[in-house]
């Protein structure tokens, strides 16, 4: 455990323990932490970030699943690191439905997503990117709650982004029915979305032992891009960070502070938001980082499970 560097920041965060920040990696926050009688679900877990999540997951003893949409190119990869494969499509709420567990589960990593892609809308009519990243995770944990509580004492984490700074869950038109679409917004609002659910989760579920915790991973270049050109995802990066080039991460250590929420037992404060392996503290205006008030907001985070549930039942 040698990765002791912070990310440079106007921002103060609090770290989580073990001298951990933005250079640590995946492994190395769980080196010596056994999860051995562990289960747990990492969705996409067969791209990017959650692979190395899961990979760090299972290295720590976990018996760990890849919940994915192609499952015959997430075989190599879960044989590899000895996980299991497990079909989800998180914008199709009947692949959702249909998705099967048995058993306790001790950890679940929200971890799935689309980026910034043009607009498209599900069966239901739902913007895509709302209806992946937050409508189907939500989905996901909900049916999951009595493994979670099985478990005793169960974590779930929610991948959001730095995005969320973009924008907060606009309730008035979350859909993008009336409003002109901007791929940009779209994903901030999600990811958003994200971060009001761990609020509103922990708050509900923490009495039955399952903890929630939400996180920005950093900038990493994964397969989440693709639907971004290069160029304007470096100057759209650069212009979010003042103008300053953007610090990249590497997937591994992408991953870390998933790992070190899922699995660490160094993470005591819940129902928030971290990043650089840290409790993240408020955003400040021209800083990439730090945590949006509204998107820790009680009363917003109460609205958008209630608003949650009634599209999911539908």
């Amino acid at each position: 455990m040698n990765s002791k560097a912070t990310h440079a920041s106007s921002v103060e965060t609090r770290p989580a323990g073990g001298g951990f920040g933005f250079e640590s990696t995946a492994a190395e926050v769980l080196a010596g932490v056994d999860l051995s009688g562990k289960r747990a679900i990492v969705t996409g877990g067969a791209s990017g970030i959650g692979v190395e999540t899961a990979r760090a997951l299972a290295a720590a003893g976990a018996a760990v699943t890849l919940a994915v949409r192609n499952t015959a190119a997430a075989r190599d990869l879960a044989a590899e690191i000895k996980a299991d494969v497990a079909h989800l499509d998180l914008s199709d709420q009947a692949s959702v439905r249909a998705f099967a567990w048995d058993g306790p589960l001790h950890i679940l990593v929200n971890n799935a997503g689309v980026m910034a892609s043009p607009l498209s809308r599900t069966a239901q009519g739902w913007e895509s990117q709302f209806a992946t990243n937050h409508l189907g995770h939500f989905a996901l944990a909900v049916r999951l709650l009595p493994a979670l509580r099985a478990a005793q004492g169960a974590r779930v984490v929610a991948v959001s982004s730095t995005a969320h700074l973009r924008s907060p869950v606009v309730f008035e038109d979350i859909q993008f029915e009336r409003r002109e679409y901007d791929p940009w917004l779209a994903y901030g609002q999600s990811k958003t979305a994200n971060v009001l659910f761990a609020v509103e989760a922990d708050r509900r579920w923490s009495g039955d032992g399952v903890r929630v915790n939400a996180l920005n991973p950093g900038g990493i270049r994964t397969n989440l891009q693709r639907h971004i050109d290069v160029d304007e995802l470096i100057r759209t990066a650069t212009a979010a960070n003042g103008g300053r080039p953007m610090r990249w991460k590497t997937p591994e250590q992408g991953a870390a502070t998933s790992a070190l929420l899922a699995g660490s037992p160094l993470v005591t404060e819940f129902g928030t938001y971290y990043e650089d392996c840290a409790l993240a503290g408020p955003h400040e205006p021209g800083s990439r980082t730090g945590v949006a008030a509204y998107a820790l907001d009680p009363e917003a985070a109460a609205r958008l499970w209630e608003v949650s549930a009634r599209y999911i039942t539908l």
